[in-house]
């Protein structure tokens, strides 16, 4: 298995810092959710007019960019929106082959209170341009366990239903456990077989918090870090670990530069 973060964690750390910290912490990869004031990357100067420079770097570094985590959302009966996160996802898709990436993360999105018998048939029928895109690229979408989306049941109809190779699943194992009330077994037995990339967080519950917990730094919570790594790694994962420090969105949590080195130290105890 393979450790690597998402940028989500360093809002204001520029290119050089991003990779030469990767490099310093000891990571094997990073995710690109943002960059400084840009949450779409693909916008940015390093992605377009610089992307050959920027790969470059990245492969100078040992590096390895084993995931874009895009905004796109599946589920929206609104033909404008919809639109609009086609257009992001070719972006990604597109950008993808500059850097040897196989994965984007995509998102189920809010469903609001629409049933879900019909919210399932609106996302299917989303979701199949969505795959012809990375069906034309040569890219896997990973539906990540996450808002409306984290139950294992509802995605797994998803799955079946879209019946593609170009789709897989991305366990964040805070939702499912934390959320849903979900056992890391109960999430692999219905989920594994699809299971390709994974983020990864803690969380300690307070009542204070809206969302009625509050992260932390990773063992520090109570979310069964430990449990879950053995899960994976009884059943054969061998894919990228990810921290997905939420730092952009939370701006009390501690700097990237005291949770990225503890995150290594952290996820190296479980895999001694």
């Amino acid at each position: 298995m393979k450790l690597a973060f998402t940028t989500l964690g360093c809002p204001a750390w520029d290119m050089a810092t991003i990779i030469s910290r990767a490099v310093a912490y000891g990571y094997d990869g990073v995710d690109f959710r943002g960059c400084q004031s840009a949450l779409n990357v693909y916008e940015l100067p390093a992605f377009t007019t610089d992307v050959k420079d920027t790969a470059q770097r990245f492969a100078d570094a040992g590096l390895a960019l084993p995931c874009f985590s895009s905004s796109v959302s599946v589920y929206t009966r609104d033909n404008g929106e919809f639109e609009k996160r086609m257009r992001e996802l070719r972006a990604y898709a597109a950008l993808c082959a500059h850097f040897g990436t196989q994965f984007i993360r995509i998102f189920g999105g809010a469903i609001g209170d629409t049933p879900r018998d019909e919210a399932i048939d609106v996302f299917v029928a989303n979701l199949a341009p969505m795959l012809a895109v990375a069906k034309d690229h040569g890219v896997t979408l990973l539906l990540e366990t996450h808002d409306d989306w984290t139950e294992c049941g509802p995605i797994r109809r998803i799955i079946d239903a879209a019946n593609s190779p170009q789709l897989g699943v991305l366990w964040d194992v805070h939702h499912p456990y934390r959320v849903a009330g979900e056992s890391p077994d109960q999430t692999w037995a219905s989920l594994g077989r699809w299971i390709a990339n994974t983020h990864w967080k803690d969380s300690a519950l307070d009542p204070a918090e809206k969302s009625g917990y509050r992260l932390c730094l990773m063992g520090e919570g109570d979310i069964p870090l430990k449990e879950i790594f053995a899960c994976l790694k009884k059943n054969g994962y061998d894919g990228w670990l990810t921290l997905e420090w939420e730092k952009r969105w939370h701006a009390g949590l501690a700097e990237p530069e005291v949770a990225f080195p503890q995150f290594i130290t952290f996820m190296h105890g479980l895999m001694a």
